[in-house]
């Protein structure tokens, strides 16, 4: 059985499951089970690095289509160095971090560890060189969390015969993407892990779908990781789903190097376990809630710093955590959805549960109509 839609047999793919991921592994195996797999890309500072995941996804997908995320903020520092944004960062923002980790118990990393300087793809310029990179390879779709992506983006990505999709979590947003030429909104609720407005997805998603009058196809997001979820979304007006928490635990994604500690937490986690706050990046974001941000929530606690400081003065306290592998001390974003997950489980025995619940979804609102 498909799920047919109009976005669906736009890209060729047997479900409207657009699968928002860190790991390649997951990204590819969502794909090669009739979804769409989106890399998520900010993580690669290194050009040949991405270039070389990219490759992999090429060689890994059975020759279906595949997406990939870019961020590309409209308005953080475009050029400089690590160092250079470093040395912007106050020392008492600094002082805070080593302590929190000192009293938390997170060991230091070893000699041998390269250590992380922060997410550079925050940056223009390293967001550029993503998209030149992309575009060497056989994406359909390049996504945008922060906006609209600049014109000549949208621009290259079109002359290349790849959609362009951006999240937005009000109308207002939704209505410059397309005005913009963003080809695909995605409605993204309060609910969702990451980068996230405040109104919920059942409220947003018919009131972006209206605002638009088929302008472009919607996506929802936030709130999402049933097939009865996907039925609510495509009943309001959207064309699919755009998922992200719920392949967090998936078995690839601790396959691909993805924490098994996160993996622990989130499944113990309930619904009411995530936060939104500014400590991630510098813009608000939904966390899974643990130690490490209860810290920054305490009386006395520094104020975060905007995108891209926030980032870099985090990026080495998460790869220390990481590596401590403490369920209880997690730095992740995730959504409301985690209070569903239920264990460590195949992509394809997922998306095989979805689109299962989906059906005796629209079985149960077939059987109301007299």
């Amino acid at each position: 059985m498909s799920i047919r839609t109009p976005l669906a047999e736009q890209f060729g793919i047997e479900y409207p499951i657009f699968a928002f991921t860190p790991s390649k592994a997951v990204a590819a195996a969502v794909t090669r089970a009739g979804g769409m797999g989106v890399l998520g890309c900010v993580r690669y500072n290194d050009a040949d690095e991405l270039d070389d995941v990219l490759t992999w996804m090429d060689s890994n997908t059975d020759g279906k289509p595949y997406g990939v995320d870019i961020v590309m903020p409209n308005k953080v520092p475009t050029e400089g160095s690590t160092d250079d944004i470093s040395a912007m960062i106050p020392e008492e923002h600094k002082a805070f971090v080593s302590r929190v980790l000192d009293d938390l118990g997170v060991p230091p990393l070893s000699d041998d560890d390269e250590h992380n300087a922060g997410v550079l793809g925050w940056l223009h310029s390293v967001a550029q060189a993503h998209v030149d990179i992309s575009l060497k390879h056989r994406p359909v779709l390049i996504a945008n969390a922060l906006g609209s992506p600049p014109p000549h983006i949208i621009s290259l990505a079109h002359e290349h015969g790849i959609k362009v999709a951006a999240l937005a979590g009000a109308t207002k947003h939704a209505l410059a993407h397309v005005d913009n030429g963003v080809d695909i909104v995605i409605a993204q609720g309060g609910e969702a892990g990451g980068h996230t407005g405040e109104v919920a997805t059942v409220v947003l998603v018919p009131e972006i779908v209206g605002a638009l009058e088929g302008r472009a196809p919607v996506l929802a997001a936030g709130g999402i990781g049933s097939g009865s979820q996907v039925a609510a979304a495509i009943g309001m007006g959207a064309e699919g789903a755009w998922m992200g928490s719920r392949w967090l635990t998936a078995a690839e994604y601790g396959d691909d190097g993805g924490s098994r500690a996160m993996q622990q937490a989130l499944v113990a986690a309930t619904s009411a376990d995530t936060v939104r706050t500014r400590i991630y990046s510098g813009k608000p974001a939904r966390l899974l809630r643990s130690k490490w941000t209860d810290a920054w929530a305490a009386d006395g606690a520094p104020s975060p710093l905007p995108m891209p400081l926030q980032n870099v003065l985090v990026a080495e306290a998460h790869q220390r955590i990481a590596a401590a592998q403490d369920p209880e001390v997690v730095a992740m974003p995730a959504g409301q959805i985690i209070g569903s997950l239920e264990g460590v489980v195949p992509v394809a025995d997922t998306m095989a549960q979805i689109v299962a619940e989906y059906s005796a979804a629209v079985d149960r609102l077939r059987g109301t109509l007299g």
